[in-house]
């Protein structure tokens, strides 16, 4: 799967600077601290190997962008195609369209594009959080619930099992938290971690007993929505010094070469009086692990670490019916994918001036689009890859 990026220049640079995310400021940095930077470096090349042509859409030619806060900034250096177009997709992801030169690939025909985005990770840190100071259901206001509890297409929450399980968890519980730890006690010790080559909904999770870590994520934000607790799904890239190592998928139609980078999927869920706080089920930093406390799974997500960077949200678009189109149109027409993708250490660039950066919100424009897909279509390889490929090492129970 993949993630990608465009075009350096000083206006598309700050284009992206003002590209922020709702819901995406979980914790705050600390200035104090050292500041990290990274190079992520990406190679796509779309390749025809079947006897049809292969006329490229929007969908191909549009990228995902990763997001901004106050803890990481992330700016498009270079694109090997320019920036056609920028909009916000309905998760309020930014994307970017390239123009290709090409607009179909014949028989034999292949077009490749690449992108190199410069990285700052500042330290980052999150509230102290307890059962005891706790938020009740009650103080999750109705608009949270309405923007954050629908069925959506990923969210099974009408599924007739997920219902009973989340309501057997819940009880008569109004404390969240104590409800989210329920949650994350019991697909701690019901769900095994295994890797496969598509994303799954909740009931398939829960079903076959097993699932990697957006899998699990997707089964737990499934289970809050149904107690009327806000949860969406978001998606990062880990900095991974000795990986290296090249993997194919979709009977060899994908083919992913990953170089010190991972990708990894948890939950977002809103908890006051904290507000949105990483749930993480398979790479958890705190001693002990779920084992210890369900709760470590907020305590030490992986997000929390500096070498995570925040990619993208997903709340309201199906990237798992994305993910299987996308799969059965590559292997229907003989198409193939290969990617390069690479993350460096670098010394970080200057932050802008700290004023700046928090008043950004305040001027973005968002455009939204119904081209949701084609986000998905560039998270649907940073999706197969983000299966915790040799990268990301689960969390055993």
């Amino acid at each position: 799967m993949r993630v990608v990026r465009t075009k350096s220049s000083a206006t598309i640079s700050f284009l992206l600077l003002l590209s922020v995310l709702i819901g995406n400021d979980l914790a705050s940095a600390d200035a104090e601290e050292q500041t990290l930077g990274f190079e992520v470096r990406m190679s796509v090349t779309f390749s025809n190997t079947g006897s049809e042509v292969w006329t490229l859409t929007e969908e191909d030619k549009t990228i995902s962008l990763f997001m901004n806060n106050t803890w990481q900034m992330v700016q498009l250096e270079n694109s090997s195609y320019p920036i056609e177009r920028l909009e916000t997709d309905k998760d309020g992801n930014h994307l970017a369209t390239l123009r290709f030169p090409e607009s179909e690939l014949r028989a034999g025909g292949n077009a490749t594009y690449t992108l190199t985005y410069n990285v700052v990770s500042k330290s980052r840190s999150l509230p102290t959080i307890s059962e005891e100071k706790s938020g009740r259901l009650a103080d999750i206001t109705e608009d949270m619930k309405e923007e954050y509890c629908k069925a959506e297409e990923n969210w099974l929450i009408s599924d007739t099992e997920l219902y009973e399980l989340a309501q057997n968890l819940k009880k008569n519980e109004t404390n969240i938290l104590t409800i989210v730890k329920e949650c994350v006690a019991w697909i701690s010790s019901n769900i095994q971690y295994q890797i496969h080559d598509l994303p799954w909904y909740a009931n398939e999770t829960y079903k076959e007993k097993r699932g990697d870590c957006d899998d699990q994520a997707i089964l737990l934000i499934t289970l809050c929505r149904i107690c009327q607790i806000p949860a969406y799904l978001q998606v990062g890239c880990m900095y991974l010094q000795d990986v290296d190592y090249l993997e194919t998928y979709w009977e060899d139609h994908v083919t992913v070469v990953s170089k010190g980078i991972g990708w990894h999927g948890w939950a977002l869920v809103y908890v006051p009086p904290w507000g949105w706080l990483p749930v993480d089920l398979t790479y958890v930093t705190a001693p002990g692990g779920l084992r210890a406390d369900p709760l470590n799974a907020i305590r030490g997500a992986a997000v929390t670490m500096q070498t995570v960077i925040q990619y993208m949200n997903v709340s309201k678009t199906d990237y798992v019916e994305s993910s299987m189109r996308y799969k059965e149109f590559l292997l229907e027409h003989g198409f193939r994918i290969h990617e390069i993708d690479e993350m460096i250490p670098i010394t970080p660039a200057d932050l802008p001036d700290d004023t700046l950066w928090r008043l950004l919100p305040l001027v973005v424009v968002a455009v939204v689009t119904p081209a949701v897909v084609a986000a998905i279509v560039s998270f649907v390889y940073a999706e197969t890859r983000k299966k915790e490929s040799h990268a990301i090492q689960p969390e055993t129970s």
